[in-house]
C-alpha cells in the first residue's frame, strides 16, 4: 500500500524536509525521506516523482515502484495499492497535510492543528483533535505496537511537552514534559513503550515512558554545540537509539542503566570524567552536574556532508546491527555497528537513489570492495574525490566520501587521568 498527499509528504514527512540544494534539476530534489518500520523500505519523493526502494539483508537496494506526482493539491490525500495500481482512497482535507503516519490498524493525518485519526481496514475517519498547539513541522510520531498503539505530538509551543494519545480507545493519555524548549524530534521504539525526543537546542535527548511518563535515560549529544536534530530511531530490540543533526556527527546511544554497564575502558575523556566526578554531581550546580551525569554516544558515524539533512533507521541483519543513513542529496549509506566495543561504525556501502541521467531506474551501487567508478557514465554534479579502503580506492562523486583525515584520533580511546586536558570553566546551557 501506498500512502502520500500531493504535496510529497510521504510516509510521515514533513513539509520543511526539503533539501535547500537550489542547484539540482526539479527531479534531483529530495523533499521527503522516510523508512518504513522495519527497515526494509525506503520512499523517496522529489517535486516530480514518488519511488518505493527495497532494503536486502545483503545490503541490496532495488526500486520497486516510480510513479510521477505534483504538488497542485497539497490539501489532498491519495492512498493506493502501487502492487495493483489501483487506487484505493482520495480524500480532501480543510488545509494543508503536513505529516502522514500509519501502522496496521490505524492512518494518522496531521494538519497545522488539528490531527485526523482513519481505521486502515476501511479508512473510515474514527476521531479528530482539534484545536492542537500550531505545529508548523507537522510533528508527531504513532507507535506501530498493538499493545501501546500510541500516538505523540507537541502538546505546546512554548516547551517540549508531549501529548500521547490512544489511538485505539481514542482518547487522552498522559502529558510528558521532556524538555523546556520546543520539540524538534520524536520517536518511539517497537514495543511503543519508550519515547525519544530531542528540542530545538539539539544539545539533550530524553527517553521517557509512554506508558507513565517516568524519564528512563537522558544522553548529551555534544557539549557546547546548539543543533538541529533531524531523525531518531531505536533500533528493533530498543537497545539503542541514532540521531542525526547538522553537524558532521551521527551518535548512537546504548540504553543501559548505570547498575547494568560493564566496567570497560572509557570510550571517551568525557565518559571518564563523568565517571571520576559523578558522586560529587549532588554538590555542584544543577547544569553541571548534569553535563558530568548525562551519558555520551557509544558509537558514532562521521561525515564529510554535515549540513546535508538525514534520515535514520537501524535494523538487524544476518546477526549484525546496521544503521541506514539515508541524505536529503540522494545518497544512502548504510554502517556496521559494533554493538562489543562501539566507536565510529563501519561503513558497508553506499547507494545513489537515482543516477544524474535521464533514466532514474538505472540505480547506482558503491561499495567499499568496489575497484573503479561506480558512477560509470552518469553526470557528475560535484567534483571528483577519492576513497580510500585499505588497500584499494574508488573514485566517487565527494557527496559519496566518509573517510576522515589520516590524523583525526578514533573515536574509541582509552584515557588515563594524567591525560585529561584542563577542563575550561563549565559552560552556559541554554536550558532545555
Amino acid at each position: 500500500m501506498n500512502v502520500g498527499s500531493n504535496r510529497l509528504n510521504l510516509a510521515g514527512a514533513s513539509s520543511s524536509d526539503a533539501s535547500s540544494d537550489n542547484t539540482l534539476p526539479p527531479q534531483y530534489k529530495v523533499l521527503t525521506l522516510s523508512f518504513n518500520q522495519d527497515c526494509t523500505l525506503l520512499a523517496t519523493g522529489t517535486p516530480t516523482t514518488y519511488s518505493l526502494f527495497t532494503i536486502s539483508q545483503d545490503n541490496k537496494i532495488g526500486e520497486i515502484h516510480n510513479c510521477v506526482v505534483s504538488s497542485q493539491a497539497p490539501r489532498k490525500l491519495i492512498v493506493c495499492h502501487f502492487m495493483r495500481g489501483t487506487e484505493i482512497l482520495s480524500y480532501s482535507f480543510v488545509n494543508t497535510i503536513l505529516a502522514v503516519k500509519l501502522n496496521r490498524s490505524r492512518l494518522v493525518v496531521c494538519l497545522e492543528e488539528s490531527i485526523y485519526i482513519h481505521n486502515m481496514c476501511d479508512m473510515k475517519l474514527l476521531h479528530t483533535i482539534r484545536d492542537i498547539p500550531s505545529n508548523r513541522d507537522g510533528l508527531c510520531a504513532l507507535s506501530i505496537s498493538d499493545e501501546n498503539p500510541y500516538l505523540a505530538y507537541p502538546a505546546t509551543t512554548v516547551t517540549g511537552e508531549i501529548q500521547i494519545f490512544d489511538t485505539v480507545n481514542l482518547k487522552p493519555g498522559i502529558l510528558i514534559a521532556a524538555h523546556k524548549s520546543p520539540l524538534a524530534a520524536m520517536a518511539f521504539d517497537m514495543a511503543g513503550a519508550k519515547i525519544a525526543t530531542a528540542s530545538n537546542k539539539g544539545t539533550v535527548i530524553r527517553i521517557h515512558s509512554s506508558i507513565d511518563g517516568l524519564c528512563l535515560f537522558e544522553f548529551r549529544r555534544g557539549v557546547r554545540r546548539v543543533a538541529t536534530v533531524y531523525s531518531l530511531a531505536f533500533s528493533p530490540d530498543s537497545m539503542y537509539l541514532v540521531a542525526s543533526s547538522n553537524t558532521e556527527t551521527i551518535h548512537i546511544f546504548r540504553l543501559v542503566n548505570q547498575e547494568e554497564k560493564p566496567p570497560e575502558v572509557a570510550s571517551s575523556w568525557m565518559n571518564s570524567f563523568s565517571r571520576m566526578f559523578g558522586g560529587v554531581a549532588y554538590y555542584l550546580p544543577k547544569r553541571t552536574a548534569e553535563v558530568l551525569t548525562q551519558d555520551r554516544a557509544f558509537a558514532s558515524v562521521h561525515s564529510q556532508s554535515a549540513r546535508t539533512k538525514t534520515t535514520v533507521a537501524m535494523n538487524i541483519f544476518n546477526k549484525t546491527l546496521k544503521l541506514f543513513v539515508a541524505g536529503y542529496d540522494g545518497v544512502l549509506s548504510v554502517y556496521e555497528v559494533n554493538t562489543n566495543e562501539g566507536g565510529e561504525c563501519k561503513q558497508i556501502s553506499q547507494h545513489l537513489l537515482f543516477n544524474m541521467t535521464q533514466n532514474l531506474s538505472n540505480m547506482q551501487t558503491i561499495t567499499t570492495n568496489d575497484r573503479q567508478n561506480s558512477l560509470g557514465g552518469s553526470k557528475q554534479l560535484y567534483p571528483k574525490n577519492t576513497i580510500r579502503n585499505e588497500n584499494h580506492s574508488i573514485s566517487v562523486s565527494s557527496k559519496l566520501t566518509n573517510e576522515k583525515p589520516s590524523n583525526d584520533q578514533p573515536f574509541s580511546t582509552a584515557v588515563d587521568d594524567k591525560d585529561f586536558p584542563k577542563l575550561p570553566l563549565p559552560p552556559k546551557y541554554d536550558d532545555e
